[in-house]
């Protein structure tokens, strides 16, 4: 790799770990607090909704007694259900409840709060282009692999 590909690398590195940190800060001021694993659970569960506890379990990329397990916490805090599957009643579909929805909906809100903020620091002909980046990082990124969420 041409050392401008290192520099190219390390500074998108850079960027992402900023961006992420934004997107991260938010959930800790969203009621009621939800630890990352169980975030990215709703947040796919949101996206498949209904989904199996084997499909939920290969997305999470964990296995099937850890993913029952988080799955039974999300449920005891109210955020998600299971109910006899519609197509075959000896699966289980896990689906969001309304509060799992409006904890998401809160969280989603808060994201785009801190986002606002940080992006009307920066000049509009900056913004349009870190759009313009994204939109080509994101296409780039689908072709490599498919991504779910």
């Amino acid at each position: 790799m041409a050392l401008r590909q290192v520099d190219e690398v390390a500074e998108t590195e850079v960027a992402a770990r900023a961006l992420g940190l934004v997107l991260t800060r938010a959930s800790t001021d969203v009621y009621p607090k939800v630890p990352p694993m169980q975030l990215r659970a709703l947040h796919f569960v949101e996206t498949l909704e209904p989904v199996n506890l084997t499909r939920l379990t290969e997305e999470l990329g964990t296995i099937p007694s850890s993913t029952s397990r988080l799955c039974d916490r999300l449920q005891a805090a109210g955020l998600l259900d299971r109910r006899p599957a519609t197509t075959d009643r000896r699966e289980v579909e896990i689906v969001l409840t309304i509060t799992g929805r409006e904890l998401l909906d809160r969280l989603r809100a808060a994201r785009r709060a801190d986002l606002a903020a940080v992006l009307a620091a920066m000049p509009a002909p900056s913004r349009a282009a870190l759009l313009h980046g994204l939109r080509e990082f994101s296409a780039a990124a689908h072709r490599r692999s498919p991504v779910s969420s």
